[in-house]
């Protein structure tokens, strides 16, 4: 039922209303707090159809976003970068937390990847472990497994954001809802020690959080450029214990504040390259006379699980 304290007024005054004016007083209740699709047509005095009928004319425009049985306000209009432009920044931290990573996976587990071009790097690592299953909201991490016959792979379904290449939406929720997993790897645009995980849209930080909630253990993938970065207003909590796997370009100071809020936290040591044009552009791209990243260090609890020692060793 709606909330007692939505105007009697707004009941009575639906059915006389244009679709224009209806989605108008739509968008009022649902910043107002109502969220459920069936509190919204009882309170318009509408259809539950016609109401999923005007929420999806408002996603459309950005004026909010849906979630599973209702919607929550959508967010001021942020600039993010398209997924292969942000592909080709710290491409070694990148790769050297993919594998790090990758070392946390052991055979026959259930996982659940996110989307991001982190996480796509982990994903390149895990061919080699038998008998996986994987579900993802991320394509390029699908891209990355569809050819490995050893690994089960489930897509989670769900509307594509081409700018980020990940599945949202009420299917991927619903599909979430029924899984499993016994580690979720989750990527971030942004990562603090309080408030979790920053995203574009809550669309995004609301699957991570359903990610999250459907796994034995949670792991973080964030280079050191996104740890205490707020880019965007979306949030998702992440609840301890949970893990961190980070580059060697963090800073310790922020590295323990991450560990005063409960995460375990691992460092991919990342070699240093000589300056190349590539990073002149903002990218990592090597010299074309440079090595592979190497990994060396890292800070955990005892209690983190088993790491390969030849990716890192433990350190409180």
């Amino acid at each position: 039922m709606p909330p007692q304290w939505v105007p009697t007024l707004v009941r009575e005054m639906a059915g006389g209303l244009s679709g224009d004016e209806r989605r108008e007083r739509l968008l009022a209740l649902v910043s107002q707090g109502v969220h459920r699709a069936d509190d919204l047509a009882a309170t318009l005095g509408v259809t539950v159809s016609t109401i999923r009928r005007d929420l999806a004319r408002l996603v459309s425009e950005g004026r909010v976003v849906r979630t599973y049985g209702g919607a929550v306000p959508g967010l001021q209009p942020v600039s993010e970068a398209p997924l292969a432009e942000r592909a080709r920044q710290h491409l070694a931290a990148k790769e050297a937390i993919g594998r790090l990573a990758a070392s946390l996976v052991e055979d026959d587990q259930t996982l659940l990847l996110d989307a991001g071009t982190t996480v796509a790097r982990l994903a390149a690592a895990l061919p080699g472990r038998s008998g996986l299953t994987v579900a993802s909201c991320g394509l390029s991490a699908a891209e990355e497994l569809e050819p490995v016959p050893d690994i089960e792979l489930y897509l989670l379904g769900g509307r594509v954001r081409r700018i980020s290449r990940g599945l949202v939406g009420p299917l991927a929720e619903a599909a979430l809802r029924r899984i499993t997993a016994d580690t979720a790897f989750l990527g971030a645009d942004g990562l603090d020690p309080r408030r979790g995980i920053c995203e574009a849209t809550l669309e995004q930080t609301h699957l991570k959080e359903l990610m999250a909630a459907s796994a034995e253990r949670v792991v973080v993938l964030a280079d050191a450029s996104k740890l205490g970065a707020a880019p965007f207003e979306a949030w998702a909590p992440l609840d301890p214990p949970w893990t961190l796997v980070t580059d060697s370009g963090a800073d310790p100071a922020m590295l323990e504040r991450f560990e005063t809020a409960g995460a375990t936290v691992l460092v991919a040591e990342v070699a240093r390259e000589p300056h190349t044009r590539g990073r002149d552009r903002g990218t990592d791209e090597p010299s074309r006379g440079g090595g592979t990243p190497a990994i060396g260090t890292s800070r955990a609890s005892s209690g983190d699980g088993a790491i390969d020692s030849s990716l890192c060793s433990r350190r409180r």
